[in-house]
């Protein structure tokens, strides 16, 4: 009877056991959710904008992409703006800021880094196509840039516009080659306004009283509960 007893002990503890882990739920899986900024998510990303139906031409363009990524985000990161000696910009005697350093040391990339994208794209890419893959490094910077003028200038003629999409284009194709797209970015855009700028000047209108005009009106309409597109950059 204690042999047999001890047997239905064991075979009810083996159950119990069982049974246990059997009510245990299992653990959640956990999605790892890929990084944005990697550079093989984002070349995906641009190169999925231009649903292109060749997968031969779609690879390649995305390795002239990422390999463009990857040379821009290596150089940003093994060049600190340590490199460049504080100092005083020539300009307006203001002493260099962080970020100005970085920007400079930045600017030195080797510029066969940018032509190997260029010459890449070109391959096998349209004008438009190209400018998709632009516009997604750049944030839709140029769009954005070219509404505001349009809003500062209504009475903007072709000429105006054609001068301003030229100077924007440029800027577009020269910030592909920093890392930062907030500042260093925004950077190489404001230097092209500056140009901009100038061009208004120079056709005998004051940028900064058509600006401020603008700037007004904004406000105005704001108060009256009337949106309106924000105001470029001055």
């Amino acid at each position: 009877m204690k042999k047999t007893y001890i047997i239905c002990a064991g075979l009810a503890a083996i159950l119990f056991t069982t049974n246990l882990f059997a009510q245990t739920p299992a653990s959640p899986k956990t999605e790892t959710k890929p990084n944005k900024n990697d550079p093989g998510v984002k070349a995906d990303q641009f190169v999925a904008a231009l649903n292109l139906a060749d997968t031969a031409k779609a690879s390649r363009v995305k390795t002239v992409i990422l390999t463009h990524m990857i040379a821009v985000r290596d150089w940003h990161n093994s060049h600190s703006y340590n490199l460049v000696p504080e100092g005083a910009d020539p300009i307006n005697g203001k002493v260099y800021t962080q970020l100005q350093r970085q920007f400079i040391i930045d600017s030195t990339i080797p510029k066969t880094v940018h032509d190997a994208l260029m010459a890449g794209l070109k391959q096998d890419l349209t004008e438009d196509q190209i400018a998709v893959i632009l516009d997604k490094y750049t944030i839709g910077k140029l769009e954005f840039t070219m509404n505001g003028y349009k809003a500062i200038l209504p009475d903007m003629s072709p000429a105006d516009e054609a001068f301003i999409m030229k100077e924007l284009k440029e800027a577009r194709e020269e910030a592909v080659d920093y890392k930062d797209v907030k500042n260093e970015m925004s950077t190489i855009f404001k230097i092209h306004k500056t140009h901009v700028e100038d061009y208004i000047y120079s056709s005998g209108r004051n940028w900064k009283t058509i600006y401020k005009s603008y700037v007004d009106k904004v406000i105005a309409a704001k108060k009256a509960g009337k949106g309106t597109s924000e105001p470029v950059e001055n």
